[in-house]
């Protein structure tokens, strides 16, 4: 039986709880990579951020209540995807933390691991990451275990205090690297599947005044990446998977030279050959295009490439390394371009798609055969 390929594309954005926070997109690459909305679902509060499973049709976003004593919390809403016709359905959701000394436990990044058993959430506020356990239907099922940090880094405003801004898990996921933009390190977990607990593997230090946000690893697992959103900054590391170890390479600015303006990082990704890499600027409003030395880890510019719009918060390339999706904030608007195979440069595809104040976009494949479903 023939098998047949989908590939949605689901968005979080910041929203009321009477708006539309999560949008489902059908992508078409074979048409130049156009966007049609399908679904939207209400009733989650600032989902900003999701996570999608395509072989058990789960997504996964946060969402943000209020706890009681005027305060907010973060939570976990849990829906089942119908990905013939592009549906969500919500399954069920779960506080994902609870109050904390300074009222503030609002989520702002998921992850799953890859034996999709936990998912794993980071509070910037909160100052803490959070260990969720999933069932056996592959729903978010309670909290395990939550993971304090503690100290303050060397900006006196944006570092007064921990702010752990994304969990990101090695290739083998054996740890968990949690990017800490108040701390300005890097700390690896691993988890302990006996007793459901983050345990401390060991803390990489970036340099003074950096504000690590989001981490990614190379295609090969060889080495790593992490964008500095304070000093607007990339970092590349090498990777010892045996040890879990990142070893600093070099540090090189996101921004060109005749910018002065303010700006702060937001996305960073690798393309799916790993020689190219890609980061967004807030501010400068732009891609940048690096090279990849694959042997060293170092960087080298290509270009610069406006988003299109205001404060790109975040972008995904699609599987299959064709096209790049940037998520403008501030201009309400998803833009779509293809990428060069040899040169890793952006092309604008002319295609773009209105969001209220999309933050995140995850386009996923989905297999299945002809007639299925």
């Amino acid at each position: 039986m023939e098998k047949q390929t989908k590939l949605l594309l689901f968005t979080g954005s910041y929203a009321s709880a009477t708006e539309s926070g999560v949008q489902v997109f059908e992508f078409d690459g074979e048409a130049g990579g156009t966007l049609k909305l399908i679904d939207s679902v209400q009733g989650l509060t600032n989902p900003t951020f999701v996570n999608v499973d395509a072989s058990a049709l789960r997504l996964y976003a946060i969402g943000e209540k209020l706890n009681g004593e005027g305060g907010k919390e973060g939570e976990v809403v849990t829906f089942a995807i119908d990905a013939k016709r592009g549906k969500l359905s919500e399954l069920n959701r779960i506080a994902s933390m609870p109050a904390s000394g300074n009222g503030q436990t609002t989520t702002c990044h998921i992850s799953r691991d890859l034996n999709n058993e936990y998912i794993v959430v980071c509070s910037y506020h909160g100052g803490s990451v959070g260990l969720i356990t999933l069932d056996e239907e592959k729903v978010a099922n309670q909290l395990a275990d939550i993971a304090i940090h503690s100290g303050h880094g060397h900006h006196p405003e944006r570092q007064d205090r921990p702010h752990p801004h994304s969990a990101i898990f090695s290739p083998d996921g054996q740890y968990l690297f949690v990017s800490d933009l108040g701390l300005d390190i890097i700390r690896s977990y691993r988890i302990n599947r006996d007793l459901n607990k983050l345990e401390v593997h060991g803390d990489t230090a970036l340099h003074p005044g950096a504000g690590p946000r989001h981490f990614t690893f190379h295609p090969d697992g060889k080495s790593a990446y992490v964008i500095n959103e304070v000093d607007s900054t990339i970092t590349s590391f090498t990777y010892d998977s045996a040890t879990g170890t990142l070893h600093t390479v070099d540090t090189v600015s996101t921004l060109p030279e005749d910018f002065k303006e303010e700006n702060t990082c937001a996305e960073i990704a690798t393309s799916k050959d790993g020689r190219y890499l890609y980061a967004s600027n807030r501010g400068a409003d732009n891609i940048a295009v690096f090279a990849v030395d694959n042997a060293t880890a170092k960087l080298t510019l290509i270009e610069y490439v406006s988003t299109r719009g205001g404060h790109p918060r975040h972008f995904s390339l699609t599987p299959d390394g064709a096209y790049l999706i940037v998520a403008n904030r501030d201009a309400n608007n998803l833009v779509v371009f293809s990428i060069e195979e040899t040169s890793g440069r952006l092309v604008f595809t002319g295609n773009t798609a209105g969001v209220s104040k999309p933050v995140c976009v995850k386009p996923v494949i989905f297999l299945y055969k002809r007639n299925s479903f």
